[in-house]
């Protein structure tokens, strides 16, 4: 069941970015429920990679890149899922600032509780 509710959440917060200038989708609900099952992939596999890599990058800017990364992150997931379209870095940064609000207060509403 958490599963799906990951997947429900990562598919409005897609949507919601489509309120940035420069994030499009076009697609109906099916494709926007896939795109966020690739999401949740792509977080799962290259988004721990990434942060790695840019390890040092986040030490010396004390957290800072890591907007930047993950702006550079749905810029690259825009080239992988069906649909949506990310039109340059600054879209891209405020495009995760979006999402990572969204995923925040739907996980908050609708998150499994841990006992």
């Amino acid at each position: 069941m958490g599963i799906l509710i990951g997947i429900v959440c990562n598919a409005v917060a897609l949507y919601l970015t489509t309120f940035v200038p420069g994030i499009a989708f076009t697609g109906n609900i099916v494709t926007l429920f896939v795109a966020g099952a690739l999401l949740g992939l792509f977080n799962l596999i290259v988004r721990p990679v990434a942060t790695l890599i840019a390890l040092p990058l986040l030490i010396i800017t004390l957290g800072l890149f890591y907007f930047v990364l993950n702006g550079i992150l749905l810029w690259l997931a825009g080239l992988v899922l069906p649909g949506y379209h990310v039109n340059g870095l600054m879209a891209g940064i405020l495009g995760a600032v979006v999402m990572t609000l969204a995923n925040w207060l739907l996980g908050a509403l609708f998150g499994t509780k841990k006992d």
